[in-house]
């Protein structure tokens, strides 16, 4: 009975991986398993460390080492030759047969399967939303929380450089630093190395990189940033980013470089005289309503 279950799961399971390939083809989107890696390799993620046994969701596992031509994006069996394992699989959780926990590595909040494809494929189908997982972490020098962002990061590597340079990732967890224009995560590396140098002249010391990486996030950035959000300009400026606008108005405003920059209201007040200034998307002018003009009569008078 159980044999005979598990073959149709997987029939099934096919039908499946058939129609989400048909599917791709139209909208020509790509359904395939991501290589763990071509992964690491574009993100220069190397570093890894134990991260111990623990409940993974099964949304998250968006790729595999060796097996990502066996399985679609949703772990669908894309290959016959597939079948007698994952039909035992299947056969084992129908019976109740405890099965070891896969091996997986960890990028950001993605995970890529060492070991385990095949558990991973059946508990997915069987509508499983966790799986036990033994997790290797790998360092990634970018934030990453999707697929999307895995290809973003690849992508452009001029933002892979910045945040590999600063450590930004590491020093403030969470920290998301993203430009839309090509030439300028540069500009945002010589905004450190200044702020590197005011801070050696006002500590009256060598200050490390990283302090000064931290510091420039701290004092400069984050100030910026926040009275981007308070003044809600980010709107008048479609398709940019935060860290865009933070880029034009310090250049536009120099002293926002220095130690002695503006704070609180008089910050908001440049951040606000810019987008008036600059804002791609200008504000509709309101509409004046007047009196209608007095018409002649017909007589004159």
């Amino acid at each position: 009975m159980a044999s005979q279950t598990a073959h149709l799961d997987y029939e099934r399971a096919r039908r499946k991986a058939f129609r989400r390939r048909l599917l791709s083809w139209f909208t020509r989107q790509d359904n395939a398993l991501l290589a763990f890696d071509d992964v690491r390799s574009g993100l220069h993620a190397q570093a890894q460390h134990e991260g111990g046994l623990r409940e993974v969701p099964i949304d998250q596992i968006v790729g595999s080492v060796g097996r990502y031509r066996d399985f679609d994006r949703a772990f669908l069996p894309r290959q016959v030759k597939t079948r007698d394992r994952w039909e035992s699989v299947d056969r084992a959780q129908i019976e109740g047969t405890e099965l070891p926990p896969v091996e997986l590595y960890k990028i950001g909040d993605t995970y890529f399967v060492k070991d385990g494809n095949h558990r991973v494929s059946v508990a997915r189908e069987r509508g499983q939303k966790f799986i036990d997982a033994h997790v290797t972490e790998v360092l990634a020098p970018a934030p990453v929380s999707n697929v999307e962002d895995l290809l973003e990061w690849m992508r452009n590597q001029e933002a892979l450089h910045f945040h590999e340079v600063t450590r930004i990732s590491e020093l403030r967890p969470g920290a998301r630093i993203e430009l839309t224009l090509p030439g300028q995560y540069e500009k945002l590396l010589e905004h450190i190395r200044t702020h590197q140098w005011y801070l050696g002249i006002e500590q009256k010391r060598e200050v490390s990189w990283s302090e000064a990486v931290a510091s420039w996030y701290d004092r400069v950035y984050m100030p910026t940033v926040g009275a981007i959000r308070r003044t809600g300009v980010l709107r008048d400026f479609p398709h940019r980013t935060e860290a865009d606008l933070y880029l034009w108005i310090t250049e536009h405003h120099w002293y926002l470089h220095q130690q002695a920059m503006p704070k609180g209201q008089e910050l908001e007040k440049v951040v606000t005289e810019y987008a008036q200034e600059y804002a791609e998307r200008k504000p509709l002018l309101p509409l004046i309503r007047r009196r209608p003009a007095k018409l002649p009569s017909v007589d004159g008078a």
